[in-house]
């Protein structure tokens, strides 16, 4: 675990997070939580994990999701030397087909 952000503030975010049970329940918190820039970042980031860990070069990244090279890079750096939150959330989300 990450302990730069570990505190009791994120650990009652994280359980926050956790309660929601519907994508319109995720909807009316994150709507509520973050700006529309924020929530667009915050999708547009796991997209292009998405598509790194698929193999898309950046060029095809940027050109379907607007996203800067700087953007792609810092999210490929998380994939090669991160924490593998992104590979476990795609690994569930493949076993739940809910995979894009």
């Amino acid at each position: 675990m990450n302990s730069k952000i570990q505190d009791e503030y994120v650990d009652f975010l994280f359980d926050a997070i956790l309660s929601l049970r519907t994508r319109e329940d995720c909807y009316k918190f994150f709507e509520d939580l973050c700006t529309v820039p924020e929530i667009k970042a915050i999708s547009q980031r796991l997209t292009v994990a998405d598509m790194l860990r698929k193999k898309m070069v950046y060029n095809e990244i940027v050109a379907r999701t607007g996203a800067s090279t700087a953007t792609i890079s810092r999210v490929k750096r998380a994939l090669d030397y991160g924490s593998d939150g992104y590979a476990l959330v795609f690994d569930r989300m493949e076993q739940e087909g809910k995979e894009k």
